[in-house]
């Protein structure tokens, strides 16, 4: 198998709520959006992030035990910027978003950062990372 994830799905209660986050909010475009059922946003190069809902993500694995439940798991999100930290978590507090931990310098790796949890319960972590880049190949530099 090659070394690469093409889609990141979470199950959400809310889709509505996911739609308001980040299509509203953050002004994110949705790749394909089907009412009552899941969005796909293009988050990067060959990835798409899927907020299926619930049931529907459940009624997929047909296994019958409830697997829409995320725990132990951060997106992470890098902005040029602390000032753009600082907007991004606004927009997502105003869409719903509950701020874990507010703007400030991270005690690790020289970041300025704050983490926020969507109104479906994923939490995402809003950085800005000066030691981060991304090269023209696609290959990411960390330090």
């Amino acid at each position: 198998m090659e070394q690469n994830v093409h889609f990141i799905t979470f199950a959400v209660a809310d889709l509505d709520a996911a739609r308001r986050c980040y299509v509203d909010a953050l002004g994110w475009r949705a790749l394909l959006d089907v009412p009552e059922e899941i969005i796909f946003l293009q988050v990067a190069p060959g990835v798409v992030l899927g907020l299926f809902r619930a049931d529907k993500f459940n009624q997929d694995i047909a296994d019958g035990a409830d697997r829409a439940t995320v725990s132990g798991v951060t997106l992470s999100h890098n902005v040029p910027g602390p000032a753009e930290v600082e907007r991004t978590v606004e927009a997502l507090r105003r869409a719903g978003a509950v701020v874990l931990k507010p703007p400030q310098p991270g005690e690790f790796g020289g970041i300025f950062h704050a983490h926020v949890q969507d109104p479906n319960g994923i939490v995402w972590e809003i950085a800005h990372n000066p030691g981060w880049r991304v090269e023209p190949d696609g290959t990411v530099v960390l330090g």
